[in-house]
């Protein structure tokens, strides 16, 4: 497979549209490889238990049975992402889970839904990376999903050692759905309902048209936006 890390910053806009669903899956199988190459057993798939971090759980397995990962949850996720999580780590006991129980004001997620971010999700995956020493961790980013991910690169370096690989940044929606279909894997059952984007179930909405990540807390500033792992530091400088 091609070192994806030797091309010299590619047009990944012009290669959302151009790339075959082919090309794609096998560009993403090369960026997991080089990266394993590159950490080993620092290389670690953080799991959303979303549709894209499923393909990336896939992929990663694809490329090496042994990698893990690692599953950062909270008290408001809605119960059939918990029931579907619990599956998922019985079959692979390799996925650790993290979350956080520290307490909040009530409703926090309604006044200040940056800081219930920051405790709840923010926090917890600081820990997993700390704690299962991780040097890569690898997420199911994707350019076409939403207003705040059309700048981000295959390969990231945000935060001292520690290396951010998005190996299916150029998937559609429609090549994710695609993929599932033909490697039969195990979704998420709320996607059935119609979801399109999946979070903790306050502030997370089913809407009509628009973009995958529009009934993430919906109604506030942070409308379509980020939890915050890809925003900020994860890793102390």
């Amino acid at each position: 497979m091609q070192d994806m890390t030797r091309e010299s910053n590619p047009n990944l806009a012009e290669l959302v549209e151009s790339l075959s669903f082919a090309g794609k899956v096998e560009r993403s199988l090369a960026l997991i490889e080089a990266a394993l190459g590159r950490h080993g057993r620092g290389l670690v798939v953080a799991n959303s238990l979303g549709k894209d971090s499923s393909v990336v759980w896939d992929l990663a397995k694809r490329v090496e049975p042994a990698i893990g990962g690692f599953v950062v949850t909270t008290r408001f996720k809605p119960e059939q992402t918990i029931s579907f999580m619990h599956e998922q780590v019985r079959r692979h006991p390799e996925l650790r889970v993290y979350r956080s129980d520290v307490e909040i004001p009530d409703r926090l997620h309604e006044t200040d839904p940056d800081r219930c971010c920051e405790l709840l999700k923010v926090e917890p995956t600081r820990r997993a990376i700390d704690e299962n020493a991780v040097t890569c961790w690898v997420t199911g980013l994707r350019m076409t999903e939403g207003r705040t991910r059309a700048d981000y690169r295959e390969i990231e370096h945000r935060d001292r050692n520690l290396e951010k690989l998005n190996p299916i940044l150029l998937w559609t929606e429609r090549e994710v759905w695609q993929y599932l279909a033909i490697r039969r894997v195990e979704v998420n059952p709320l996607y059935e309902k119609g979801y399109r984007s999946l979070g903790c179930e306050p502030c997370t909405r089913l809407v009509a048209g628009g973009g995958e990540r529009d009934g993430r807390w919906l109604g506030s500033s942070k409308c379509g936006g980020e939890c915050g792992i890809h925003t900020q530091p994860l890793r102390a400088s």
